[in-house]
């Protein structure tokens, strides 16, 4: 038996390398919220939720209000092993505010694993997985993001996740550059972040196919709402599409799929509520046998180490792009996911595997 007996909050802030830029946003430095669930038996568990308004709607007050008002009453004094009923119940408590129930479910998940005294991916069903991340090249100058991904082929990355979307021609000469300097050998994706009308991505994917510059694949090359296009887009080109503010939760992977509007999903904890709905969205896509990546927001490797036990017990999640603690000055968590250069790996210790998170300002 393992009460929950108190959802501490905290604020956590770990300065960038360099300014991280998209067709959406731009920022210098990673701000989160660290929420820890204690118990009766001493044992804690971790998980966080970075505001990130323009693609959740979540923000830091209703990020820490839904937890505080309408999530901490239905969970204190329940019993973690009681794990999926406490979840139905918190999903219940308050509509959408899914960065909130990452967090929760994280630090759930993390606890839950303790009480059992196994690693997450384990409990899933996996065994340990090495996967290797892609590494994002920020929305700058031609000359600037060519520097960074050379930089980053020098570091090791195999792949490359080149920021996009906010004028075509620029963009090409963006692409067409990083190519010609990196070589034919490095995976080159690129994300629009929903910068492109239907027809424009169409003429800019066509272009990238037409010049053989050998794109991997395009994410979300045209507004989340806009399926219709997305689909037309998907029909209309040869290059994998994949979609990722489109799918924010299971029924959003079950219509995507459903009407072929892309051909792989962007699973990402902060979307999805947590490990709960990204196991239902695995599910889907397993049975549809739709390959999955598994992406982040701008988190610390609290989260990013959930998604690396998720990915490592769930084989539909064939593409990596974990790399925000990477893009960070240092790294704050002790314990949780290892990274290697661009191999990552959960490591086999209970839950998470976190031991501690250094720098929180805790309310």
């Amino acid at each position: 038996m393992m009460k929950i007996t108190e959802i501490r909050a905290g604020k956590l802030s770990i300065p960038l390398k360099k300014p991280f830029k998209t067709a959406l946003r731009s920022m210098d430095a990673v701000f989160t919220n660290i929420f820890e669930i204690r118990t009766d038996a001493g044992v804690s568990g971790y998980g966080e939720a970075p505001p990130t308004a323009v693609i959740t709607g979540d923000t830091d007050e209703s990020i820490k209000g839904a937890v505080a008002g309408r999530i901490a009453p239905v969970i204190i004094g329940r019993n973690v092993a009681d794990l999926n009923e406490i979840l139905d119940e918190m999903d219940k408590s308050v509509l959408g505010n899914t960065s909130a129930k990452a967090a929760v479910d994280i630090a759930l998940h993390d606890l839950w694993g303790k009480l059992y005294g196994y690693p997450l991916y384990r409990l899933f069903g996996g065994s340990i997985r090495e996967m290797v991340t892609d590494y994002t090249i920020s929305l700058n100058s031609p000359e600037e993001m060519v520097r960074d991904s050379v930089t980053a082929v020098a570091d090791g990355y195999k792949a490359l996740k080149i920021k996009l979307g906010n004028d075509f021609r620029v963009d090409m000469e963006r692409l067409s550059c990083i190519r010609n300097a990196v070589g034919d050998s490095i995976l080159i994706r690129v994300d629009a972040n929903q910068g492109w009308k239907p027809k424009e991505a169409v003429r800019a994917i066509k272009f990238m196919e037409d010049k053989g510059l050998d794109i991997e694949l395009v994410e979300q090359p045209v507004a989340y709402h806009d399926i219709d296009g997305l689909r037309y887009v998907t029909n209309a080109v040869d290059t994998v599409i994949l979609a990722d503010e489109s799918v924010k939760s299971p029924p959003d992977a079950l219509k995507l799929i459903s009407t072929r509007a892309a051909d792989m999903i962007n699973i990402k904890l902060m979307k999805s509520g947590g490990l709960g709905g990204a196991l239902r969205i695995c599910a889907i896509a397993e049975a549809a046998g739709v390959e999955c990546m598994i992406g982040c927001m701008m988190e610390s490797k609290v989260a990013i180490s959930a998604a690396v036990h998720l990915a490592s017990a769930k084989k539909i999640i064939t593409k990596f792009d974990l790399d925000a603690p990477i893009l960070c000055a240092h790294d704050p968590v002790e314990g949780g996911a290892a990274f290697r250069g661009a191999a990552i790996s959960p490591r086999d210790a209970p839950g998470l595997g976190i031991e501690s998170i250094n720098g929180v300002v805790w309310n």
